[in-house]
């Protein structure tokens, strides 16, 4: 099984060698029979984002003391401004290079340690197409109380939950192509590809044992996305 590791990136100078850290972590977790290499899909950047990752490719070159072409981490350039796009630009590259399974997350974003092998336990105990993960919240420090009782009043942490996050999205690349890929969306890509499995009849799983902790910042990448939604319930207070 080779696990490909897709993650967009907008000016994310400030978090992406945090998420890339956490991502490489959980990757050390995966038994020898699995493999897995991450792609961070560079949107529009106009920040020292590139310079970042290039850097921990160069550390992950290095660690494995192979040529930087064979390192865990690599990257692609577009200027789609379209996550859509961006997504299945680097979902349909790590498809080529061999990748038989997906796992999305953001730059924004720290995966935990355990969340491939979670994924990996799930798809044992039952074949599934899809697994729909859970986010927290990194921080509420600079939140209304109000927000965060709101948020929680809404958020279903639990098995079965039907919450739907670029962030936390993992599939077969099989299914994957079958149904179309991400569509090129600026928002709510997403919530299109799921319904697309549902439709389809491919099996999903709604878990809350795959997790990622994602960042409480207010200025939205994504007009409609989970920043966009935050600062709506902020707003509202």
């Amino acid at each position: 099984m080779k696990i490909g590791i897709v993650i967009p990136a907008h000016n994310e100078a400030m978090t992406i060698t945090k998420c890339l850290a956490s991502v490489q972590t959980a990757i050390k977790q995966l038994p020898s029979t699995i493999t897995a290499t991450v792609l961070v899909v560079l949107d529009s950047c106009r920040d020292n984002t590139l310079e970042l990752v290039k850097s921990v490719q160069l550390e992950s070159a290095q660690a494995k003391n192979t040529k930087i072409e064979n390192a865990d981490v690599n990257y692609l350039c577009c200027d789609y401004q379209c996550v859509g796009q961006v997504r299945d630009l680097g979902i349909r590259h790590a498809i080529a290079s061999g990748a038989t399974w997906l796992a999305c997350t953001d730059a924004d974003s720290v995966v935990t340690p355990d969340w491939l092998i979670q994924q990996i336990a799930h798809i044992k105990a039952q074949p599934t197409d899809m697994i729909c993960g859970v986010v927290s919240v990194d921080s509420w420090a600079h939140l209304t109380p109000q927000t965060r009782k709101d948020y929680m009043a809404h958020y279903q942490d639990k098995m079965g939950h039907r919450h739907i996050h670029g962030a936390n999205l993992s599939f077969s690349a099989k299914a994957y192509l079958a149904v179309g890929g991400f569509a090129p969306l600026p928002c709510h890509e997403d919530v299109d590809l799921v319904k697309r499995f549902e439709s389809t009849g491919y099996a999903i799983t709604w878990s809350n044992r795959v997790r990622v902790i994602t960042s409480s910042r207010l200025q939205a990448r994504a007009t409609e996305g989970f920043a966009a939604f935050l600062a709506n319930l902020e707003t509202n207070h």
